[in-house]
């Protein structure tokens, strides 16, 4: 079976700040791995690093919920020769997070990437089982990253 390679494009908005250590290639791997995970190895995916009030805005726009958000993830389909989906994640989000939880930065950076590209390969997190299903996909992914180094 021959593996095709993922496109997987990223963007930061103006707004936002890039945490230390959080590579493009980092972010790739962890979605390249949720894919892969999810059986949509070799689709191409589009995230967009972007703050809360961006998030909550299209949060609000396109799921009626104008509350903050970590990630919200858009199946564009697959076939047309362009991404099978686009991830928006609120770097915001993950800093707060992490920082309440005593998490590392960059490791709730990936979760949201992990947990985007996992719903876009049919995860779903809105009943008990489905969320510990989504869970245990989640952990099974970042254990297949390299830790995050300290610096």
């Amino acid at each position: 079976m021959s593996r095709r390679a993922s496109a997987i494009a990223i963007a930061w908005t103006a707004r936002v700040r890039r945490p230390r250590g959080l590579s493009d290639a980092r972010i790739r791997r962890a979605a390249e791995l949720a894919l892969e995970h999810g059986g949509r190895v070799g689709e191409g995916l589009s995230i967009v690093f972007v703050d809360d009030p961006t998030l909550a805005a299209m949060h609000a726009e396109w799921l009626a919920d104008p509350t903050p958000t970590d990630v919200i993830s858009f199946d564009l389909g697959a076939g047309d020769g362009g991404p099978m989906g686009e991830l928006y994640v609120s770097t915001e989000r993950a800093r707060a997070v992490a920082r309440r939880r005593g998490l590392d930065v960059v490791r709730e950076h990936l979760l949201y990437v992990v947990h985007g590209a996992l719903h876009l390969c049919g995860y779903d997190d809105r009943e008990p089982r489905d969320r510990a299903r989504m869970r245990r996909a989640e952990r099974t992914v970042l254990a297949r990253l390299p830790a995050p180094r300290r610096n």
